[in-house]
């Protein structure tokens, strides 16, 4: 397979499984607030990011250790294809919230996986714009599945769009099929045995195995990933009831002011993997930390604007905002990753990201939908901001830059 097919290709099955996962998510939250409380929307989001939490480490590892990397992202389509089914039986607030925990134990093995793929086709100088690739085919995926839920929602039943998930995970879990694999395979195949006890090692390092969790501050990343992520994906778990029912907007105008958040990214991943290969990782980090801050005050601040076009606009630039800094944070956060990472550990490394990103996302979504159950949304928005905050801090100080822009070389700390 010819370079170029082979983007065309791992990009198909990027755009089309994370369009599943957010139509999923956008959906599913909208129909449980109405039905229940912003709280008990809170907790869709809570399951999903839990799943995510408990198994990006454990898939991360495995395909390590294995070297079967396609067949992790093949497997765990075909899981998250079969996750969707009980929707499709029993559409009760319940059934719904472990649907979508289950979802994403299966989504948690796409991520880390399929980036380190497309960090190897990269390169060490190529990483960047590699990444930024993949995370542009991402955000895609996310904008489409923003406006494709707004418009599904306003038209068609519950049912109807749970079979649209299922349909686009397929075409996802099909598409890597054609998928090639450039990353370096183990020598030798491993027994049951020898798996279960290397995936407990990586998962639980003994204390004389962690450095590598600690060159240049690559600990500090976790932690603020996890601080920033209690803040904007607790917001993120409720903002589409909270733009119907509050700001007053319809459910296809809310998809597509979701979009613009996803859909601004498709540019900033790819041109900030440029700058990142560049000018180096930390800088974008600290930037995309200290954005998700201004844009949860935006979010706040929606109902201060007159309604009409006027608060159309600003909320589109409030999504604007919350994408070029997602998007350098993760072009800066991944690419600083993969320099630090030991031969045969990216995966695992990027996992253990995805677990930083889920422990917020477990604890976020049902702290601010708490919050704003008991007070407002504004509120809850308001105050999720200082955890940005704090994140920011994190990174400004505990980082230390591993890419020299100039020279195009890594440089880590032994």
């Amino acid at each position: 397979m010819t370079s170029r097919r082979q983007w065309i290709t791992l990009g198909l099955a990027t755009f089309t499984r994370f369009s599943g996962a957010i139509l999923m998510g956008t959906v599913l939250a909208v129909i449980v607030e109405a039905r229940a409380s912003a709280f008990a929307a809170g907790l869709v989001g809570t399951a999903y990011y839990a799943g995510l939490m408990l198994f990006s480490p454990f898939w991360g590892a495995f395909a390590d250790i294995t070297g079967r990397r396609r067949l992790v992202l093949i497997v765990t389509g075909i899981g998250g294809l079969l996750a969707v089914l009980p929707l499709l039986v029993a559409d009760s607030v319940p059934v719904v919230i472990g649907s979508r925990g289950v979802y994403a134990a299966f989504l948690a093995g796409f991520a880390p996986v399929a980036l380190t793929i497309a960090s190897h086709h990269g390169g060490t100088a190529g990483r960047g714009r590699s990444i930024g690739l993949f995370n542009s085919a991402r955000s895609g995926g996310f904008a489409f599945g923003y406006v494709v839920s707004g418009a599904l929602l306003e038209y068609v039943t519950p049912v109807d769009i749970y079979w649209a998930i299922a349909a686009i995970t397929a075409v996802s879990t099909v598409a890597l099929v054609a998928v090639s694999d450039p990353t370096p395979t183990p020598a030798r195949d491993v027994s049951v045995g020898e798996l279960i006890a290397e995936t407990r090692r990586r998962l639980f390092p003994a204390p004389s195995d962690r450095g590598h969790l600690h060159r240049n501050g690559l600990a500090w990343l976790y932690v603020a990933v996890t601080l920033r992520n209690v803040a904007v994906l607790g917001i993120m778990a409720i903002i589409a009831p909270y733009l119907i029912s509050v700001v007053g907007v319809a459910e296809f105008t809310m998809g597509v002011l979701l979009a613009f958040n996803h859909g601004s990214q498709t540019g900033f991943m790819y041109a900030l993997g440029i700058v990142s290969d560049r000018t180096g990782r930390k800088p974008l980090v600290v930037v995309g930390m200290a954005g998700s801050a201004v844009f949860a005050l935006l979010a706040a601040g929606l109902t201060l604007v007159p309604p009409g076009s006027l608060r159309l606009v600003f909320g589109a630039g409030t999504f604007v905002v919350l994408g070029a800094s997602f998007s350098a944070m993760t072009i800066g956060g991944l690419a600083f990753i993969s320099d630090v990472s030991p031969e045969g550990r990216e995966s695992e490394l990027m996992g253990i990201r995805e677990t930083a990103r889920g422990i917020g996302g477990v604890a976020g979504p049902a702290a601010v939908g708490a919050v704003a159950t008991l007070s407002s949304y504004e509120a809850a928005f308001a105050a999720a901001s200082l955890l940005a905050v704090v994140a920011t801090v994190v990174v400004a100080r505990g980082l230390r830059e591993t890419y020299d822009g100039e020279t195009g070389r890594v440089v880590v700390d032994p």
